[in-house]
């Protein structure tokens, strides 16, 4: 199946709330060796005018790539993930993440590009965080750019 090349300015709704913890925070800053007091301390964030610890800039893929996941899973986008090559990542971040966020992204794909027998595919994703009264604030854009090698690549 070839990549759908109507997926270009597609949006797919926040789904899933990720409830960002103090220990998601310290496990990944462990794992991208991001030694920071403020990943680890409640104190040290604080000190920095933080309300509870603060998560490494990085933090926000994983929150958007569950946004990713439902185009991907989407079986009407025609791709097929064991082809895909991740070439892109970028950050912009409107604010730090906290322990205690309730974080949502709604993706959009920007761009498709026909490349050789495959595609690049372009995506954004707006990271939010939920209040108490469901309104949302703007934690983060971060885009990515995917490979889909075409068959025989």
């Amino acid at each position: 199946m070839s990549i759908n090349p109507d997926l270009q300015g597609r949006s797919y709704p926040a789904a899933e709330v990720y409830d960002v913890g103090r220990e998601k925070i310290r496990e990944f800053a462990r794992a991208v060796k991001a030694t920071h007091p403020a990943h680890f301390d409640v104190d040290a964030a604080q000190a920095l005018g933080h309300s509870d610890l603060v998560a490494p800039p990085t933090f926000a893929i994983i929150i958007a790539q569950r946004a990713d996941a439902q185009l991907i899973e989407d079986p009407d986008s025609g791709i097929d993930f064991s082809r895909v090559v991740h070439a892109d990542q970028r950050f912009v971040h409107h604010r730090p993440i906290v322990a205690g966020d309730r974080l949502v992204a709604e993706l959009h794909v920007d761009g498709v590009r026909a490349m050789g027998g495959g595609a690049m595919i372009t995506t954004r994703s707006e990271i939010f965080a939920l209040a108490a009264d469901d309104s949302r604030e703007s934690v983060s854009t971060t885009t990515s750019s995917i490979l889909v090698r075409g068959e025989g690549q």
